[in-house]
């Protein structure tokens, strides 16, 4: 396990990366304005999920290689671009109102038509991540002890800190839920987040 005080100092390190607006928060304040808290579970899971995904990869070597490799870094940055911009342009083809007066539901493909696989592919395509276990967390690492326990004890820090964050969002967003629940919010939040996500996209697919 790394020591207590780079667990402190890696903790700090994140806040700023943990509390910056982005996909999950963005997937998180729409889908409980919508459908209730039920899905925030979803978010924060598919989430966390990614999370200790990218520690166990880092700890394999596998970030590694990607990072050292310029066209297998721009092919996930990319990867991770086209799926934010298309799950935007899905989201905002959604917010078409039915008949009752609210976001209509476009069926997604089966692989990706959970809250919780598009929390997870959000985390896993995001190359802020994989910089985080490549280069941010092990400088955290104790060296003479076991590189994946303390890759991954790091990574319980990340998910704990970002389970938290998204957990207090989950409960302001319930908190304004008689604004919320309405059906003309949910159309315009809905096209919001379509806006977000596509703006999310071209950013990464840029930068």
């Amino acid at each position: 396990m790394p020591h207590p005080y780079a667990i402190v100092t890696f903790a700090l390190a994140l806040l700023p990366l943990t509390i910056a607006p982005g996909a999950s928060l963005t997937l998180l304040i729409q889908q409980v304005a919508e459908d209730g808290r039920r899905q925030a579970w979803s978010v924060i899971l598919g989430t966390t999920t990614g999370i200790y995904a990218h520690a166990t990869l880092a700890a394999v070597g596998l970030s590694a290689l990607v990072m050292s490799s310029q066209r297998a870094f721009t092919a996930v940055q990319l990867t991770g671009a086209v799926f934010l911009v298309g799950l935007g342009i899905w989201t905002w083809r959604s917010a078409g109102p039915t008949a009752a007066g609210t976001p209509s539901r476009r069926r997604w493909p089966a692989w990706a038509s959970s809250t919780y696989s598009k929390a997870l592919m959000m985390n896993l395509l995001n190359p802020k991540a994989v910089s985080i276990y490549l280069i941010l967390a092990p400088q955290f690492i104790r060296s003479g002890h076991q590189f994946a326990a303390q890759m991954l004890s790091l990574a319980t820090v990340h998910a704990v800190m970002t389970a938290l964050w998204l957990g207090g969002w989950t409960f302001l967003v319930e908190k304004a839920a008689h604004i919320t629940r309405t059906p003309r919010f949910k159309i315009a939040l809905t096209r919001v987040t379509a806006v977000v996500f596509i703006a999310l996209g071209v950013r990464a697919a840029l930068s």
